[in-house]
């Protein structure tokens, strides 16, 4: 077996080699990274890969040749590797190195693992304990050993557990608080590619998620993830197989891995696999989404472990394309196509985007998605946001370039209720705000943009909405362009995306939503100012120490309802967010002491609604919604 990772160096030229030609699950290729020394410096130089190279093994000498696929210019295509007992030559790029076996893991990944007081972090699990299918060896897997089973070598460093000051206090975490502790972790780090991945073991999100991945625009790409304790909390076979799942899946997408139905949206894309990629037998596949069977049929012939094509990504994808810290998560801002609407579409599904007639510059950009059944009653799930990724925007700008919304945290969601669209649920609705994301501002000029999105069903039909015209107005007064300055900036756009934050990563942010709100305060775009501001007081506030220590500051529902009051009373922000914003202003009465103005204010919000004139089963929903929010808040109290 010559299989592994070899180094070399020719001059001042280092190489990184790897050989996968047999053992477990050649993928029957070679490639590597080259380096350039300068001094006490390494910097990168470039990445090959041959797909299909010819190997001739005579007793312990192997020859591989082939042409190989270069990132840069390289002054020849061939490859040639001579390998003898654990050493050899490798001939590429108009230079010949001197190599020696290394590893027999192609990649080696330092991953570091703090968890919250009060949660546990998985250790393993037997793959015999529950019924597997026939050709998966049952054996004892932790997530080390998964990844060491596709040629990645993670190197643990020492744990840490983080303990939590303040007693009492909600660990919920909210997107915004898992914010600041990536900015905390990763100030850490250096600003450049690395072999290193933080996992975060937290108690559990606001949104019942199971883990989200780390990934926002700056130079931090794909550094960490975060999992949820108690959502996936237990000991039995099936919680600790479900455990296993999580962390692969959410440390698969630091190694650039996206979901299986959304290969396709890669660069390049990528051809899906079987069923719209809800077919596959992949840490990267949801479970319940599986096709055929669901979760039972996923866990019945899923042997843990990648696809085949998975496996080629991280053990040869391009170094920029694989490593932490570099390239964005698979699109990124690259230009994109237009969705296009199916041939034929038998789904009964309709998508609609809608949005106000006109936004000023710099007003944050909220649409509204509706997913209806005209066709007759249908099942699907309920992921519309797209946030979870079942659903994707694109957004066409006035010079015609077409890019992809991508949100700043990657919700993952393991579970999918089924929701039933027919005369008495005849629609389903979600506000997204799509103005900002991983790119930063998606729409910062005047203009009309063309926005569609795509919904992927769960029957895998992939429904894509008409177009919807976008129109960005050109400033009129001087206060227009000093507001539109001060809303576009890169912290303020996070903060948005976030609502709210305490983090000093974004302290010029809030600053000039502070300046938006104390300079122009009757502009109508303060309104946002202050929804940002007000949503963040009014809910406390979870802060990661640079001595991964866990701070707590308790909910301000004084300053919450100075804002959220007038939020409410401007009525300038679309109706889904009005009923949170009237539901949360609600809350801080209630945690200052006042229940019976906060049932009056839940009161308000139902004859608001009413007098605006929603149809009567979404009037019914906001009624439930009202009566819920009384029942939570008079036992809160």
């Amino acid at each position: 077996m010559i299989s592994g990772l070899y180094e070399g160096q020719s001059g001042d030229a280092r190489l990184t080699l790897r050989i996968d030609v047999d053992g477990a699950r050649p993928t029957g290729r070679v490639s590597g990274d080259l380096f350039s020394l300068s001094g006490a410096t390494t910097s990168y130089v470039g990445s090959f890969v041959v797909n299909a190279p010819a190997v001739h093994a005579e007793g312990a000498r192997a020859r591989i040749e082939g042409r190989g696929a270069f990132t840069f210019a390289a002054p020849a295509e061939g490859v040639g590797v001579t390998i003898t007992d654990g050493a050899g030559t490798a001939e590429l790029a108009g230079l010949t190195f001197q190599v020696a076996f290394a590893s027999p893991h192609f990649r080696r990944v330092l991953l570091e693992v703090d968890s919250v007081v009060g949660t546990v972090p998985f250790v393993s699990y037997h793959t015999g304990a529950l019924r597997a299918p026939g050709g998966s060896p049952p054996r004892e897997l932790s997530v080390v050993t998964a990844y060491a089973e596709a040629g990645v070598e993670l190197a643990l460093a020492e744990p840490g557990v983080i303990p939590v000051d303040g007693s009492g206090a909600d660990l919920a975490w909210s997107d915004a608080e898992l914010h600041h502790a990536m900015t905390q972790q990763f100030g850490a780090f250096a600003d450049a590619p690395a072999w290193r991945v933080w996992l975060l073991v937290a108690s559990r999100h606001v949104g019942g998620y199971r883990g989200i991945m780390f990934d926002y625009n700056d130079a931090h790409q794909r550094q960490g993830a975060a999992v949820f304790y108690d959502a996936i909390q237990g000991t039995t076979p099936e919680a600790q197989r479900a455990q296993l799942r999580t962390y692969m899946h959410e440390l698969g997408h630091a190694f650039n891995l996206l979901h299986s139905w959304q290969k396709d949206l890669a660069t390049p894309p990528q051809p899906l696999g079987p069923e719209g990629g809800f077919g596959d037998l992949s840490w990267m596949n949801y479970v319940q989404n599986f096709r055929p069977g669901g979760e039972p049929g996923y866990w019945a012939a899923f042997p843990f472990q990648f696809t085949d094509a998975e496996l080629v990504h991280l053990r040869h994808g391009f170094y920029r394309d694989v490593a932490m810290g570099a390239n964005a998560f698979g699109t990124g801002a690259a230009e994109i196509a237009p969705f296009e609407r199916p041939v034929e579409d038998r789904s009964g599904l309709r998508l609609e985007v809608r949005a106000k007639e006109s936004f000023e510059l710099g007003e944050p950009v909220v649409v509204e998605l509706k997913l209806s059944a005209p066709g007759g009653p249908a099942v699907t799930h309920g992921h519309l946001h797209p946030d979870t990724e079942f659903t994707q925007v694109s957004i066409t700008q006035p010079g015609g370039r077409t890019v992809l919304y991508r949100p700043m945290m990657r919700h993952c969601v393991d579970t999918s209720p089924d929701i039933r669209l027919d005369a008495g649920n005849p629609a389903m609705y979600r506000s997204a705000y799509i103005g900002h994301g991983r790119d930063g501002h998606y729409f910062q000029q005047p203009g009309e943009y063309q926005v569609r999105a795509r919904y992927v069903a769960a029957d895998g039909s992939r429904v894509v909405s008409p177009a919807c015209p976008v129109r960005v107005r050109l400033p009129v007064t001087r206060d227009d362009h000093q507001v539109a300055e001060l809303m576009l900036g890169e912290e303020q756009g996070k903060l948005f995306s976030l609502l709210g934050s305490d983090s000093p990563a974004l302290r010029a942010g809030n600053l000039a939503l502070d300046e938006v709100i104390d300079r122009y305060g009757d502009h109508p775009l303060a309104t946002y100012a202050r929804l940002v501001k007000g949503l963040n007081a009014e809910s406390g506030f979870k802060a990661l120490t640079t001595g991964k220590r866990l701070r707590v500051r308790p909910p301000d529902p004084k300053q919450g309802i100075e804002h959220l009051a007038r939020v409410a009373r401007d009525g300038t922000v679309d109706n889904i967010t009005l009923n949170l914003v009237m539901r949360r202003l609600a809350r801080a009465q209630a945690r200052q002491g006042d229940l019976q103005r906060a049932n009056a204010v839940l009161d308000e919000m139902v004859a608001l609604f009413t007098a605006k004139g929603v149809n009567p089963i979404v009037l019914g929903q906001v009624r439930r919604q009202a009566e819920l929010t009384k029942s939570a808040l008079s036992a809160e109290a």
